[in-house]
């Protein structure tokens, strides 16, 4: 029996997952399992994480939201009317029918600096956005520009203060793009920026090249070195679902800290060559299977989240964290960094490729 007569019996008997409407139907990226909206795919979040999660890092509060996507069907929550209602800002919220949807972009939704200062993107759990393995799928960034310069000191501006909760990111890919590189699914510069119960999967961005990275985030100058938060957050999950690029397999930024609560990475790559900066005669890159961190004064904090599984090429299997002037450090709480693969230079921590001397606290956590 073909494939084809298998998924008509399959259909007929009532095993096979329910499938999507209208244009919705196509295929996203190169996982035909995508094809069917309902979610099996692994939980958001950590799930043996119960760290507490300080007010700042919350879900934001979408009672009384700008734009609503859609009018309770999954027709209506089209391409068109997530890239209109993002670029609109403001609090976005989704009403595409009872059941998950994922929507597939034909453009890269970008946000208008001048539509905050607060801008939330809401999934509600139920909504996918997928770049169809051809494009980013959400930009910002405070320097271009294109979407709006609102200040004169567009490096270091406290708006627009950017949250996505509640949603799934899968199929992204930034390959394409040549000036503002890596961040397969999403690349942030400026403003504020925070992730809470969210999904990336299968995001890709460059192959090759020096600090390039962040297969799922890139994330650039943060107003007063205030943190990027990720609450509640899963990165990959099998082979598959992992999140790929030259550096920085899952997250990847310049000079940003980081503050991780109760989230999962497993299985997201770094696939360049030859190190940061590159070894003569190849392109560079392959550090940070899931997270790469380069900078000065710059913190990355892990509480009760799980690293497992990533792979690299050259430096830090799970991490790599480069602070320039040595002014950097690590603190690690209830969390677990283990088997991940590859590379070298992990000297002070399994995993971790640092400086000796970077200052580093580990609290009741598994790092082997």
């Amino acid at each position: 029996m073909n494939a084809l007569s298998i998924v008509a019996v399959l259909l007929a008997l009532g095993l096979f997952g329910a499938v999507g409407c209208d244009s919705n139907d196509a295929p996203g990226g190169t996982h035909p399992r995508y094809t069917e909206y309902n979610d099996d795919l692994p939980a958001a979040g950590n799930p043996d994480g119960d760290f507490a999660i300080p007010s700042s890092a919350l879900a934001a509060d979408v009672t009384n939201p700008t734009t609503v996507v859609g009018d309770g069907t999954p027709e209506s929550c089209t391409s068109d009317a997530v890239v209109a209602a993002i670029a609109k800002g403001g609090i976005i919220t989704f009403d595409c029918g009872p059941d998950p949807i994922r929507i597939l972009l034909d453009e890269t939704a970008k946000i208008f600096n001048n539509t905050g200062p607060d801008i939330v993107i809401d999934g509600g759990g139920k909504v996918t956005l997928s770049g169809q393995g051809e494009r980013r799928i959400l930009y910002m960034n405070t320097c271009d520009a294109n979407q709006v310069w609102t200040t004169d000191h567009c490096d270091n501006q406290d708006h627009p203060r950017l949250t996505i909760q509640n949603m799934t990111f899968i199929d992204g890919d930034s390959r394409s793009e040549t000036e503002y590189d890596g961040g397969g699914a999403i690349w942030v510069r400026g403003g504020r920026f925070k992730v809470v119960n969210c999904r990336f999967f299968a995001n890709t961005c460059a192959d090759s090249g020096p600090d390039v990275g962040g297969g799922a985030i890139r994330v650039f100058s943060q107003y007063n070195g205030e943190p990027v938060y990720v609450v509640n957050s899963t990165f990959g999950g099998d082979t598959d679902l992992g999140n790929v690029c030259s550096n920085g397999g899952a997250l990847s930024s310049i000079g940003v800290s980081w503050s991780i609560y109760n989230s999962y990475f497993s299985h997201n790559r770094a696939i360049g060559n030859g190190g940061n900066p590159q070894t003569s005669g190849t392109p560079g890159g392959g550090s940070g299977g899931a997270i790469y961190n380069d900078g000065n004064e710059m913190t990355l904090s892990i509480y009760g989240s799980t690293i497992e599984f990533n792979e690299v090429n050259a430096y830090g299997s799970g991490i790599f964290f480069v602070t320039n002037n040595h002014t950097g450090n690590i603190y690690i709480e209830n969390s677990t960094i283990q088997n991940n693969t590859g590379g070298s230079w992990e000297n002070v921590l399994p995993g971790i490729a640092m400086h000796e001397d970077t200052r580093n606290e580990v609290v009741n956590s598994t790092i082997e």
